[in-house]
């Protein structure tokens, strides 16, 4: 033995040159499962996504991008302003790559009738290469349905969104040869409560053309093409259509005041901004601005799910992997109960999250069935919460399989727990999306029907779900104090779904230990206490990547 320890022995190796696709048996069986007969396709699709996401390169630009934050440049050396932001090289590779992979607007002008599901499946795997550029991602992709809502404003900017190329730069949108968009909702005094927004919209004599001035506390990604901004017009609150650079080659009135200093990923830029007369296009009708974005939030959310889901994987294959390498008191850590009984539990919570993610993604590719846009309403809110209510607590339990080596910079943890938090509070934090499930349940009684049918699909295969179901169905007959019980109610509905669809469509030990452990309540809610009698040897065989 090398008495200086430069040739450590009992280490793990790096979990690198791998497909994340390929390594994923939860993430093909959903996609088998819910892919019909274009499974094979969407497979096709994610063998580069998933090698590339896998590879050294990308690992090590994953770390790059965010040692190397961005910088803002307010203005040139002359005073000028230019509100420029900075970003390192690794950003530009990463943005490239996954608008490359056409994870951005591509599927809403595809003819593939699974082209959502798709785009949800290569989101997951690309999603584990790092997570900060995913949000510019995201919102190029969830503005086209608002974008929609005016056929002139659609046919502007819908082409550009839905390129493959990933062209930076403050240029007129006609002279490039991709666009990306971003987001100007929250303000200071509101957040989630939109309709306290300050930001005023005064009309010019142009038709549909409005100045806007006010403030925006979050803006994720200022330097993108075109932004939907909320504010208020003379009828109430409304949405607009924003360009960084005018028509006649000018920049808009955007001040980026600040960067912020935030907890999650440092790759992405959030800025502070100020608008100044900023010169804005009418998205809607006046007063309107909250239900215009709607489907927009529905995108975001369902993003946020995905998000949550992939950083789940990626915590779970490092776990495993180490696991399996790396020996303690006599023995492989994979090869103790202990530890078994840990990475079998973490399994089973991301293989829910990702069956769970891409079914509410295949409803997407169905809007004309009442039953998919029912379930989508109702499990978008429900997942919402609960999916990404559970990464931090599983991602914490993950980085504590790697000990002290899960705890240094260089293994990638630190920074999966440093985001695993941010989508619970993008989109409407964890109250907003359980009142909204309660407001889904008052006013949209289809969206009940759509969770019942879902979920009763699987009656009868397994007593343990049967019974939770029929509890929540119990507790929905008196709603008279529902807001109290909000929580409660959302969290029961969603682990209902996700245990109906582990036990249609999951692996079958995965199911059972699922329903015994979050369905039958023979868990003490701590990662690693699954009961006995089940096959966890099994799960973690499974779900353990391999080196070629």
């Amino acid at each position: 033995m090398d008495p200086l320890q430069r040739t450590p022995s009992n280490q793990s190796v790096p979990l690198v040159d791998y497909d994340v696709a390929a390594a994923d048996q939860a993430l093909l069986d959903a996609v088998d499962a819910f892919g019909g007969d274009h499974a094979a396709d969407v497979r096709l699709s994610l063998t580069p996504i998933g090698r590339l996401a896998g590879s050294a390169e990308t690992r090590e630009h994953w770390h790059l991008a965010n040692e190397n934050e961005p910088v803002l440049h307010a203005a040139d050396r002359f005073g000028r302003r230019i509100d420029e932001v900075e970003f390192h090289p690794s950003w530009h590779w990463l943005m490239t790559q996954g608008v490359g992979f056409e994870l951005t607007a591509a599927p809403w002008v595809s003819q593939s009738p699974v082209a959502h599901l798709q785009r949800a499946a290569g989101f997951f795997a690309w999603g584990q290469s790092e997570q900060g550029h995913m949000c510019p991602i995201t919102m190029t992709y969830a503005v086209v349905p608002a974008l929609r809502t005016d056929d002139a404003l659609a046919k502007q900017w819908i082409t550009g969104l839905a390129s493959t190329t990933y062209d930076f730069g403050l240029r007129p949108p006609e002279e490039k040869a991709g666009l990306l968009a971003g987001m100007g909702m929250t303000e200071k005094q509101g957040g989630s409560d939109l309709r306290t927004n300050t930001t005023v919209a005064r009309p010019t004599d142009a038709h549909g053309e409005y100045l806007l001035t006010g403030h925006k506390w979050f803006t994720s990604a200022p330097m993108n093409d075109v932004f939907l901004v909320l504010a208020q017009a003379p009828e109430g609150v409304t949405c607009f259509v924003v360009p960084r650079v005018l028509p006649d080659s000018s920049r808009n009135t955007m001040q980026i005041v600040r960067l912020k200093e935030k907890l999650g990923n440092r790759s992405n830029a959030s800025s502070e901004l100020e608008l100044h007369d900023v010169w804005a296009t009418r998205l809607g009708d006046e007063g309107r601005g909250i239900r215009t974005i709607i489907e927009m939030v529905s995108a975001t959310r369902m993003d946020c799910i995905l998000g949550s889901a992939s950083i789940m994987r990626k915590a779970l294959a490092e776990a495993s992997f180490h696991a399996a390498h790396r020996s303690a008191f006599g023995a492989t850590l994979a090869d103790q109960p202990a530890m078994i009984n840990v990475l079998a539990d973490l399994a089973v919570e991301s293989e829910a999250a990702t069956t769970v993610a891409l079914r509410l993604a295949a409803a997407v590719d169905q809007p004309h069935d009442a039953h998919e846009q029912g379930l989508r309403r109702i499990g978008l809110a429900l997942e919402k919460f609960w999916v990404c209510k559970r990464t931090p607590f599983m991602v914490a339990e993950a980085l504590e399989c790697l000990g002290g080596n899960g705890y240094v910079e260089e293994s990638g943890m630190p920074l999966l727990f440093r985001e695993s938090p941010l989508n619970s509070i993008w989109e409407g934090s964890g109250n907003v999306n359980a009142l909204d499930v309660l407001r889904a349940l008052g006013r949209e009684p289809e969206t009940l029907n759509a969770w019942i049918t879902e979920v009763g699909a699987a009656r009868g295969e397994d007593h343990r779900l049967d019974s939770a179901v029929e509890d929540v169905l119990t507790e929905l007959a008196d709603l008279s104090d529902a807001e109290h019980h909000a929580r409660r109610i959302t969290s029961r509905m969603a682990a209902c779904l996700q245990g109906a669809l582990l036990v249609r469509h999951g692996d079958p030990a995965v199911a059972d230990a699922f329903c015994a452990s979050r369905l039958a309540g023979d868990w003490a809610g701590t990662f690693g206490t699954l009961p006995r009698g089940l096959d966890l040897a099994g799960i973690v065989a499974r779900t353990t990547p391999h080196i070629n």
